[in-house]
C-alpha cells in the first residue's frame, strides 16, 4: 500500500516565498532596547515611495495562488501617510495584509477600524512582559504595556485577529509564563516567540546561552496543549517537537533524557501555578484516567481523571518506579 501524506504541501517555498515581511519605515516613536531597525524619529527619504510599494505589492500578488503572507512592519507603520491606502491595493490584488504597528499614540481604536475596513487582516502587537515596569523598560517610555492591552482589546472589538509577539531576553525570562497566560486570558490568532537576533540595538542586550534555549524552547512546546505557540529565528524548536514526540511514544521522561535545567523546571512550575500546563502524572502510560469521565464533568477530553486522588510526583521511590513503568 502506498503511503498518503496526512498534510498537502500548499506551495513549494523553493519556488515563491510563504511570507513576505516589508519594514515600510524606520520611523518610529519608541526606543525599543531590542530594535533591529534601529528606529529613528523620523522617516528616512530612501524610503519606497508610494508607487514604489504599490508595485511591491504587485511583485508580491504575483507570486501565484494561495498569495504569500504579507506583513507590513517598521519602524512604526503608521509613520506612513499612505498606509491605508497600501493595504486597500494589497486586498485589491489578492493579498490579505497583516500590520505590526507600534504602540504609540497613532495605535488607536479609531486606525484599527480603518485597517479592518481597508482589508488588513490581522495585527501584531508586541509584548515583551507580563507587567508595566518589565514591558515599558524594555521599550523605552512608561505607560506602553497599558496602551498595549487597550489597543489590543480594541483591535479584537473591530474584528482584526490579534497575534502577540514576544522577543526573549535575559530580562524577561521568568515573565514567559505570566505572559502566556495574559495572552490566554486576553485572546490571540497566535504567540510567536522570537529568540533574539543580535544585531541594531538587540547587539547591546546580554544574550542566552544554548542551555537556557533549550530549556525555554521545552517549556514553549509544553505550552501547545494550551495555547498557539509558534517561534522565529528558533529553527531548532522543530528538533525539540520531534524529539519530545519520539520520547513520548516511548514512555521516556524527557527531563531526565534530555537533562533539561533548573530554568526549563521553574518555568514549567510557574505555568502549571498559573494552570497552563497540567501536571504529567508518572502514571500517565500504564493508566492515563477515563478520558469520559474527564470530559463529562469538565467538558476538556485532556482534563484531570476527577475519581482520582494522587498527587503526580507524590509516591516516594520514583526510582524504583521508573523500572515498572
Amino acid at each position: 500500500m502506498t503511503a498518503r501524506p496526512v498534510r498537502r504541501v500548499r506551495r513549494d517555498v523553493a519556488g515563491a516565498p510563504f511570507i513576505v515581511i516589508w519594514e515600510a519605515t524606520r520611523a518610529c516613536a519608541l526606543a525599543c532596547l531590542h530594535c533591529r531597525a534601529e528606529a529613528v524619529p523620523a522617516r528616512d527619504p530612501l524610503e519606497l515611495s508610494t508607487g514604489e510599494a504599490r508595485d511591491l505589492l504587485e511583485q508580491v500578488a504575483s507570486c501565484g495562488t494561495p498569495a504569500p503572507l504579507f506583513v507590513i512592519t517598521g519602524g512604526d507603520p503608521f509613520e506612513r501617510a499612505d498606509l491605508f491606502e497600501l493595504i486597500r491595493h494589497g486586498r485589491a490584488l489578492g493579498l490579505a495584509p497583516a500590520v505590526s504597528p507600534s504602540a504609540t499614540p497613532a495605535l488607536t481604536p479609531a486606525n484599527l477600524e480603518r485597517l479592518r475596513e481597508a482589508g488588513a487582516s490581522a495585527v501584531s502587537l508586541s509584548l515583551d512582559g507580563a507587567s508595566a515596569p518589565v514591558h515599558d523598560a524594555f521599550r523605552g517610555y512608561e505607560g506602553v504595556f497599558a496602551h498595549t492591552l487597550r489597543a489590543w482589546r480594541a483591535a479584537r472589538a473591530a474584528g482584526l485577529k490579534v497575534q502577540i509577539n514576544t522577543t526573549v531576553t535575559r530580562h524577561n525570562l521568568t515573565s514567559l509564563p505570566a505572559v502566556a497566560a495574559l495572552v490566554r486570558d486576553e485572546g490571540a490568532l497566535l504567540w510567536s516567540v522570537f529568540l533574539l537576533v543580535p544585531t541594531g540595538r538587540g547587539r547591546a542586550l546580554p544574550e542566552l546561552n544554548p542551555d537556557e534555549v533549550e530549556d525555554v524552547l521545552h517549556f514553549l512546546h509544553d505550552l501547545g496543549t494550551a495555547l498557539p505557540v509558534k517561534t522565529t529565528e528558533a529553527h531548532h524548536f522543530r528538533r525539540v517537537a520531534v524529539q519530545r514526540l519520539v520520547l513520548a511514544e516511548r514512555g521516556v521522561d524527557h527531563v531526565a533524557a534530555l537533562g533539561l535545567g533548573p530554568l526549563y523546571r521553574d518555568l514549567r512550575g510557574r505555568a502549571e501555578r498559573a494552570g497552563l500546563i497540567r501536571p504529567a502524572c508518572e502514571f500517565r502510560t500504564i493508566c492515563g484516567g477515563s478520558r469520559s469521565r474527564a470530559y463529562a464533568t469538565t467538558g476538556d477530553v485532556l482534563g484531570e481523571e476527577p475519581w482520582c486522588g494522587y498527587r503526580p510526583g507524590a509516591f516516594p521511590f520514583q526510582d524504583d518506579l521508573r523500572a515498572h513503568l
